[in-house]
C-alpha cells in the first residue's frame, strides 16, 4: 500500500479514537438517524469542505456536491437528493455554495475542450449567456470570474426555487428557506449573495407551480 493510503487508514482510527474520547456513545448516537437542519448544495472542489466551513458536527448538514454546485432540472442524481432532504428529513435550509477561483466556472469562459465535461460545463455557460451584456462590461478579468462565480450561484438558487419539490414545500407549509453563497478560498470567509428565499413570490409567474 502507498503511504498516503495507510495514511488515511491510521487518521481514521485517530478520529474515531477521538471522538471517543469526548463522547464514548458518539457512534452509537449517530447510528440510530439523522435529521440534518441543512442541505448544502457545493461544489466538487476538494478545498471546500461542506461541514467544516461551518463549523458543523456529523449529522447536522445532508451534502450533494457536484462541478460548480449546479441545480439542473433534469439531474436526477440531485432532484434525489433534494426530494430526500425536503420530504423525508425536513430540512430546513438548503444552500447553494459556490466558490471563488471555481475551474468548472472558468472553464465555462473559455472555449478549450476538456472531454465528457464540456457537456456538464455547457449549462455554466448558459448562465453566462443570460449575463453577457454585465459581463462583458467588466474589463478586469479577475473581477469578470468572480461576478460569474456569483451569478452562477445565484442562478442556480433560482433553478432550486422553480422544482417541484420545493415549490411543494411551500405550497404545504413546511418551513423551507433557500440561500445563496460563495465561499472565499483565500480568506475562508463565505458571503451571503442575499438570495434567500422562502416562498415563489418572487419568481416569474410561469414558474410558479399549482398544486
Amino acid at each position: 500500500m502507498s503511504e498516503f493510503y495507510k495514511k488515511i487508514l491510521e487518521n481514521n482510527k485517530q478520529w474515531v479514537e477521538n471522538k471517543l474520547k469526548l463522547d464514548p456513545n458518539f457512534f452509537e448516537g449517530l447510528s440510530k438517524g439523522q435529521s440534518p437542519p441543512l442541505l448544502w448544495i457545493g461544489c466538487s472542489d476538494s478545498r471546500v469542505p461542506a461541514n467544516e466551513i461551518i463549523g458543523a458536527a456529523p449529522g447536522e448538514v445532508f451534502v450533494h456536491r457536484n462541478i460548480a454546485n449546479m441545480v439542473i432540472h433534469s439531474d436526477m442524481n440531485m432532484l434525489s437528493v433534494l426530494d430526500y432532504a425536503v420530504n423525508a428529513l425536513k430540512v430546513k435550509h438548503v444552500i447553494v455554495c459556490g466558490h471563488y477561483g471555481c475551474g468548472g466556472v472558468k472553464a465555462a469562459m473559455g472555449n478549450s475542450s476538456i472531454g465528457v465535461i464540456d457537456n456538464w460545463i455547457r449549462h455554466i455557460k448558459d448562465v453566462y449567456r443570460f449575463h453577457q451584456s454585465e459581463l462583458d462590461a467588466i474589463e478586469n478579468e479577475d473581477n469578470r470570474f468572480n461576478r460569474f462565480v456569483e451569478l452562477n450561484v445565484k442562478e442556480q438558487v433560482y433553478d432550486l426555487a422553480k422544482t417541484s419539490i420545493v415549490q411543494s414545500a411551500w405550497k404545504s407549509g413546511q418551513e423551507l428557506t433557500i440561500h445563496g453563497w460563495v465561499y472565499g478560498l483565500n480568506s475562508g470567509y463565505v458571503t451571503d449573495l442575499g438570495v434567500n428565499f422562502k416562498n415563489n413570490d418572487e419568481l416569474d409567474e410561469v414558474y410558479q407551480l399549482k398544486f
